[in-house]
C-alpha cells in the first residue's frame, strides 16, 4: 500500500533542487501548513554544517517566529560560529510510531519530519536577539520567557544566535500501517501492526537547592499536563 501525498490548502513550499524528493515521494508534503505543523511538535533540531572541511551535526533548540528559524549557541561553538558563512541544513523529526512488517525488510517508522536549507545570519541587533531568544523559551516552555530573569549584556553577548529563513524547505511524512499486508508475507500468520511513540512532560522535578516554599508556577504545571507532542 502506497501513500498519496495529502493537498493542503493555503501557501506552498517552493520545490528546489535540494528540496526536491528523488525517492518516497509518495511521502512528500508541500504545503507550508505541513512545515509548521512538524518545527510546531518539537523544540529540537540538528544543524548540519561543513567546518574546516569536515560535515558537523549538531543538536540545539530552535525558536520560530513568522517565517524565521532561530538557533542558538554558545559564541565558542565552532559550528554556530561558522554556520554564517557557509549553507547550512536544519532537520526536524518527529517520530509516531514503529512499524512491525511480516518480514524484516518491510519494517519501517512512521514520522514527520523537515529539512531547512539557507546561510543563515548571525542575529546582532539587541531587540531581535531577544525576540529569537523569547520565540527559542516560549518553544521549550511556554510562559516561561515572562517567568524567568531576562538575559543581561554579559549573557547576550556570550550567546549566538542564527537566524534562517524558512522559504527553502522539504517536509516528509510516513503514516499507516506497514505495506505487506496484501503481499506473499501475509499469509505467514505473524503479527503486524504499529507501536505508537509519543514525547510527554513528566512531573516536575524541583532544583535541590530550591526553597521549600518555591511553589511551581501555573504554567510549569501546566506543561506537565500536556498531552503527547
Amino acid at each position: 500500500m502506497r501513500e498519496e501525498p495529502e493537498l493542503s490548502a493555503g501557501p506552498r513550499l517552493a520545490v528546489t533542487e535540494r528540496t526536491r524528493l528523488r525517492r518516497a515521494r509518495e511521502k512528500g508534503r508541500t504545503a507550508r501548513a505541513d512545515l509548521d505543523e512538524v518545527l510546531a511538535a518539537g523544540f529540537l533540531c540538528h544543524l548540519g554544517v561543513v567546518v574546516d572541511g569536515v560535515p558537523m551535526v549538531v543538536p540545539t533548540v530552535y525558536g520560530v517566529d513568522g517565517d524565521t528559524l532561530y538557533l542558538h549557541g554558545s559564541v565558542a561553538s565552532r559550528s554556530l560560529v561558522q554556520a554564517p558563512d557557509s549553507t547550512v541544513c536544519v532537520t526536524v523529526t518527529q517520530v509516531d510510531g514503529i512499524v512491525l512488517a511480516r518480514s524484516v525488510f518491510e519494517h519501517s517508522i512512521n514520522y514527520r519530519s523537515a529539512m531547512v536549507y539557507g546561510i543563515p545570519r548571525a542575529v546582532t541587533e539587541p531587540e531581535e536577539k531577544l525576540a529569537g531568544l523569547r520565540a527559542l523559551t516560549e518553544r521549550c516552555a511556554p510562559g516561561q520567557w515572562d517567568y524567568a530573569r531576562r538575559p543581561n549584556r554579559r549573557e547576550l553577548a556570550a550567546t549566538t544566535l542564527l537566524a534562517l529563513n524558512l522559504d527553502e524547505a522539504s517536509v516528509k511524512v510516513r503514516t499507516g500501517p506497514p505495506d505487506d499486508g496484501d503481499g506473499p508475507d501475509a499469509a505467514l500468520g505473524l503479527w503486524a501492526g504499529v507501536v505508537p511513540v509519543t514525547t510527554v512532560h513528566g512531573a516536575p522535578l524541583p532544583d535541590p537547592a530550591l526553597p521549600a516554599d518555591v511553589d511551581i508556577p501555573p504554567h510549569i504545571g501546566a506543561l506537565a499536563r500536556r498531552g503527547p507532542r
